[in-house]
């Protein structure tokens, strides 16, 4: 996994690259959590170059997603497709989440 960061329009925009499973999800909860802590309100993952997640995956953006809420903030995520669109479809993620096609339009949607 590869992950970066910038901040846009407020947002922090994580780009999320490779494989999001057991071994990886936990330095991507690590990771997302100390955005939390130092106050990040708005996260948006760029999962455009994101080859594959697995329910370790899942369940690492579902931590993160109830830190912000908790925090009174919100994530959403962009640029799903093939098997990481289809297992988000699949675990009722994209309708848990907003899910937008590019970056822009999942920082509109927070």
């Amino acid at each position: 996994m590869d992950l970066t960061t910038r901040e846009e329009s407020g947002c922090t925009v994580a780009r999320v690259a490779g494989r999001l499973d057991a071994a990886t999800a936990p330095l991507f909860e690590k990771a997302c959590g100390e955005w939390v802590d130092k106050g990040t309100k708005k996260l948006v993952l760029d999962l455009s170059a994101l080859d594959y997640v697995s329910s370790a995956g899942l369940r690492a953006v579902l931590v993160t997603m109830k830190r912000l809420k908790s925090a009174g903030g919100g994530i959403a995520v962009s640029g799903l497709s093939g098997v990481v669109k289809e297992v988000f479809t699949i675990s009722g993620f994209d309708a848990l989440l907003p899910t937008r096609d590019s970056v822009a339009e999942a920082i509109a949607s927070l």
